[in-house]
């Protein structure tokens, strides 16, 4: 599920990016390499996200950990910038409701992912099932109910594109060339 849910950012994250391409064409609110930025930085999250579903915790502990490092921190500049880009885009593309709401949740995803990353560089062991009673269960618990604030951030920064694409067109036009 994690590589098809990082599949599914990955379009994501290029429509969105083709989608601010075609604005910025007219309205010249974002500068362009400020958006590829933006989406390499997505892109790595995703790829973070592979690396955590291919290297399980229990197996390979120091890969995943890195994945997820990776997956998370480019997760929330990635939120950030694209934040910023849609307050770039206002009033013309955005509505400042809808740029105040990515910004809020791009600020609660940013402060949950320091407690998560500290917190879970203090857990001296990786173990699936935890007892309250046991050595690092509080620095575990922490550190989870952070991720899943963070977790929980993306998709709901995710569903705050419906509105851009809803009012955007994809298409795939093939050519074929008789000289070739």
């Amino acid at each position: 599920m994690i590589n098809i849910s990082s599949l599914l950012g990955v379009a994501t994250m290029y429509i969105r990016y083709l989608i601010i391409e075609k604005q910025n064409e007219s309205s010249h609110f974002i500068s362009s390499s400020f958006n590829i930025l933006s989406l390499c930085i997505g892109l790595m999250g995703c790829v973070g996200m592979g690396i955590v579903a291919t290297f399980q915790e229990l197996s390979v502990p120091s890969v995943h950990d890195i994945g997820a490092l990776v997956a998370f921190g480019s997760g929330v500049v990635y939120i950030t910038l694209q934040s910023i880009i849609s307050y770039k885009s206002c009033p013309q593309w955005n509505t400042y409701l809808v740029c105040h709401i990515r910004m809020a949740i791009s600020v609660i995803s940013c402060v949950a992912v320091i407690p998560m990353i500290v917190f879970a560089s203090q857990i001296s062991m990786t173990k699936i099932h935890w007892i309250p009673s046991e050595k690092d269960y509080v620095y575990h618990f922490v550190s989870a109910i952070c991720e899943w604030i963070v977790a929980f951030g993306f998709i709901l920064f995710f569903f705050t594109f419906i509105r851009d694409f809803q009012r955007a067109s994809l298409s795939i036009s093939t050519e074929m060339h008789e000289d070739c």
